[in-house]
């Protein structure tokens, strides 16, 4: 065993893992060589149990005698908690217990003493808990409490200096010197909004203790962060928690840790020795669960008269609420086209708020619109096709890291997405009366290569069925489908004698978190090599059964055969034979090759209508166009595309978190936060480019999760642009924006709010 060193990427963050390698690395399948199973658009293996309910999610898990919990939530965004009288709620029938500032205390952890503070500092903050034996006895209890408040006066604009907490420079070459070069120099600000993620399935827990055993059943993208995260926050051991996700019903990156109820419902648990569940309803969801930041930018580009960039230069402030992170809204523009001149500059800024988080490719949605429209509009100013420029700017390798990549197939991407929106082929805009049709695009860089640690064991049984066994999560990506066809295709039986185990830590199995489009790229390969630790194993028995040299021996279709052709014994034979003796498969994800940088790119066009007398946009056709390398799937690659252009859609046109001046969200439920429905999406058309990639992993496949979400509002606005001559600077593309920019209006406000 020796220890390697390697570079992981997660949402744009690099940090370097210490890596044991047992064995032999698998090498990746060649692009010519013939799967069977893998790269087929096999149905997902829990389709049956998701249409007929008995898939078993965090919301459907009652144990016997469990209690409900919900938090009485404050309604300012800013004020003093002076008190909180709860006598008249604690003689509501069915309430078992209420903590408060009060009382919290007399929980038996550290943790809960600083639970409730003196201070709110967004709408939402927890000011009290409420336990009932009937979840209908909270709602009454809750309109009884008494909190008395001293409003305070609120942080929102982001644009005063007062409360900037971060800062993060990145520059290479001279700006200054770049900018004297350009023969055109343009200069543009942009405005993006916060967005929710409205999972479909909200965040909640239901736990109990078992002993000193704390079960958490909670709906979450990383069981591992969950268990560290309470581990310290209870102070009790990680090898004490057990956390258990079996399905979830989405995440898009707001579900990473334990959470607040998760925390005090365990607490709450220990304390009253009885199960506790705690679901947020689909207000505290939208209030309290993070969002995507909004962003004021400011970026300017210079250019040669033929196109080749000389500069740019992008500065941004990032609202990351009371407590949250600043993302890296300049990615795009330090590595997605070549300049040798850049500067970045990002500034996170406190407000009271919820604290961001995570949410589908953070920072590079933002940064992305910006870099894609100014990118446009100086493509127009110099006379170039945008799809053109965009080609004579081409990286060829990663600025950041200074590295070839593993592979890019951007350029094949452009020209099968120009060809199927037809961008050289026929007029780009076209008016019907009152309605212009009009095109556009954007380029999209990404990461996804995924990297260790993660872990599977492969389990032959005696029936010749296959337990494959990690602690992954699927957060409704088919996960669990493209981890069975890779242990079917290197053991060379049907998919349907697969049995796909994960979603639980009692395995110990460590996977990493289901974000950052690193699943698969992740765990596929440890799979793979739990299953050719099986094939070994089967081939050495083998050998031994049937007298022959293990370099003669070959698996092929559940056959194991001498490499002459000569048939031996099936995979079913040789199992039987061995009795109870079960042949288990060990597999690791190895270490990235840090010479190469790992990334995944896409070509997205958009094709709108615009009614001039209304200012509505409506999407006719959006063509997505990726490369992220073997393809597993298709059924689950294509649903990831589309689910993530739909997403695209809402934050380009519909959605966003509307505030009011004192900080009260104004839409924070679904009748007024409006996302996509079916009559808004017009045809998406998923393809891909599959470029070879021995370097990524053994699997060759990189992430698809986040790439089909951040060209998009670009590709929409650009096609604005050329229908209407007029440059969108703010979204989301709203009806009433988009007819004020079209008739020279100014944007006026009816209800003293603004997306935020």
């Amino acid at each position: 065993m020796k220890l390697v060193k390697t570079r992981v990427e997660f949402e744009g963050r690099f940090r370097d893992e210490y890596v044991p390698v047992e064995e032999e690395e698998v090498e990746a399948w060649a692009s010519d060589e013939r799967l069977n199973v893998v790269g087929k658009p096999v149905s997902r293996v829990d389709a049956k149990s998701k249409v007929t309910g008995s898939a078993k999610y965090t919301h459907d898990v009652y144990p016997p005698g469990v209690l409900y919990g919900k938090f009485v939530r404050s309604p300012y965004s800013h004020a003093k908690v002076k008190s909180v009288n709860i006598q008249n709620a604690l003689e509501t029938p069915g309430v078992v217990a209420i903590y408060t500032k009060h009382n919290a205390h007399t929980l038996p952890f550290e943790a809960a003493k600083k639970f409730f503070g003196e201070e709110v500092n967004y709408q939402g903050e927890e000011v009290a808990f409420v336990v009932a034996e009937e979840e209908e006895a909270l709602s009454d209890a809750i309109e009884k409490i008494d909190v008395e408040y001293e409003p305070l006066p609120a942080f929102l604009n982001i644009e005063e200096p007062t409360n900037q907490v971060t800062r993060k420079v990145y520059e290479r070459g001279s700006v200054e010197k770049g900018f004297k070069e350009a023969d055109v120099v343009i200069e543009e600000r942009f405005d993006t909004q916060a967005t929710l993620h409205n999972c479909m399935e909200t965040h909640g827990c239901v736990v109990w203790w078992e002993g000193d055993t704390l079960i958490v059943h909670t709906s979450t993208q990383a069981i591992f962060y969950v268990r560290k995260e309470l581990s310290e926050e209870l102070g009790i051991p990680e090898k004490n928690i057990r956390v258990i996700c079996s399905f979830m019903g989405g995440g898009f990156g707001s579900k990473f840790g334990a959470g607040r109820y998760t925390l005090f419902a365990a607490m709450v648990s220990r304390a009253l020795s009885r199960a506790v569940r705690v679901v947020l309803d689909r207000v505290e969801e939208n209030l309290v669960t993070g969002n995507r930041s909004q962003t004021v930018q400011k970026i300017r580009i210079g250019a040669k008269k033929d196109g080749t960039l000389t500069a740019i230069e992008h500065f941004a402030l990032v609202n990351i609420g009371v407590d949250g992170w600043t993302a890296d809204v300049g990615g795009p523009t330090k590595s997605l086209y070549r300049c040798e001149n850049v500067r970045v500059e990002i500034v996170g800024v406190k407000t009271n708020l919820v604290s961001n988080t995570a949410f589908r490719a953070p920072g590079y949605v933002e940064g992305n619109f910006a870099l894609e429209c100014a990118l446009d509009e100086l493509a127009q100013k110099l006379g170039i096709d945008p799809l053109e420029l965009r080609l004579r700017n081409y990286a060829e390798k990663d600025q950041l890291l200074n590295l070839p990549y593993s592979s890019k197939g951007l350029k094949q991407a452009y020209e099968k997405g120009a060809r199927l929106i037809r961008w050289f082929d026929e007029p780009r805009v076209v008016r019907i009366g009152d309605k212009i049709r009009a095109k556009g695009m954007a380029s999209v860089i990404w990461f996804g290569g995924g990297g260790p640690p993660a872990y599977s064991q492969v389990k032959l049984n005696s029936d010749g069925s296959v337990n494959v066994i990690t602690a992954t999560q699927d957060i409704g990506t088919g996960t669990k489908t493209a981890l069975a066809q890779i242990a079917a295709e290197e053991l060379s039986i049907p998919i349907e004698k697969v049995q796909v185990t994960l979603g639980d830590t009692i395995t110990e199995l460590y996977s990493p978190g289901s974000g950052g489009s690193q699943t698969l790229a992740s765990v596929g390969p440890a799979v793979r090599s739990a299953a050719r630790d099986v094939k070994t194993q089967l081939l050495e028995l083998a050998s031994q059964l049937f007298d022959a040299p293990l370099g003669s021996l070959t698996l092929e279709n559940g056959v194991i055969k001498k490499k002459t052709g000569e048939k031996l014994a099936t995979l079913e034979e040789i199992a039987k034979r061995l009795g109870n003796f079960v042949i288990i498969g060990k597999g690791a994800r190895g270490p990235n090759k840090d010479e190469y940088a790992l990334n995944t790119f896409a070509a997205q066009f958009a094709e709108i209508e615009v009614d001039t007398q209304t200012g509505k946009i409506k999407l006719v056709k959006f063509v997505s166009v990726h490369d992220s390398g073997r393809v597993v799937n298709p059924l689950v690659f294509s649903s990831q595309i589309e689910g993530g252009v739909i997403q695209g859609l809402g934050y380009a046109l519909t959605e966003g978190r509307l505030v009011d001046n004192s900080g009260a969200v104004l839409n924070p439920n679904l009748a007024d936060y409006l996302i996509p429905c079916s009559e808004d999406i017009g045809e998406i058309i998923a393809e891909w480019v599959e470029v070879q990639d021995p370097f990524v992993n053994n699997i060759g496949s990189k992430g698809i999760g986040e790439p089909p979400i951040i060209g998009v509002a670009p590709a929409i606005a650009n096609a604005l642009k050329a229908a209407t001559g007029v440059r969108a600077r703010a979204l989301p593309l709203t009806p009433e924006r988009v007819y004020s920019s079209i008739n020279s209006l100014l944007e006026t406000s009816k209800t003293n709010a603004t997306y935020i």
